[in-house]
């Protein structure tokens, strides 16, 4: 609270019978505001929310009866999306043969029309997307296709690692696109 000071400074008169005006002088006391701010600071903290991690909701796959069963899928429903460097994407369908014939190039830009047409010319029960981040490839690369997934409500899709014969390949398709660019 203030306070004000009225006790005099015993100064002297000047004249017979005329009165100096006293000096106040005041002080304030903070204590009472301390306070109050650190009531705030406590309410502001109690209240106020936490920035929350972010997470993508992933689909897993049902149990099956048999395990050799469980990831079963039909050749003609599945794509198999591989990330190379540099943004590229590469991509088959159903297996991978001999002579990599129906092996593919493509982009971020192109992979959604890709994958769109897949999922139309494919039952949803049957299609089955998998994804196999090249050693080449950048952490971004791989939230940017299952951001893809999410997009284009492919619920069926796994993460798994890229084989030996595909990381040579994707090696050696990443020299070819980067050389004709």
């Amino acid at each position: 609270m203030a306070e004000m000071d009225t006790s005099s400074g015993g100064g002297h008169k000047k004249g017979p019978g005329v009165k100096k005006g006293k000096k106040l002088s005041t002080r304030v006391d903070l204590t009472p505001m301390v306070d109050l701010g650190f009531l705030l600071i406590t309410f502001f903290i109690f209240t106020t929310t936490m920035s929350q991690p972010t997470a993508m909701k992933l689909f897993l796959p049902k149990d099956a009866d048999k395990p050799e069963d469980q990831n079963k899928a039909k050749q003609s429903g599945v794509i198999t999306i591989l990330l190379g460097k540099d943004n590229h994407v590469f991509y088959y369908e159903g297996e991978l043969d001999n002579a990599a014939s129906n092996f593919k190039s493509s982009s971020f830009k192109d992979i959604r029309t890709v994958l769109l047409d897949k999922k139309a010319r494919t039952p949803e029960k049957d299609l089955v997307v998998i994804l196999k981040p090249s050693s080449q490839s950048t952490y971004r690369n791989v939230v940017d296709i299952l951001d893809e997934m999410t997009i284009n409500v492919l619920k069926r899709y796994a993460l798994v690692d890229i084989s030996e014969v595909e990381e040579k390949l994707v090696a050696a398709s990443d020299g070819n696109v980067t050389a004709s660019n």
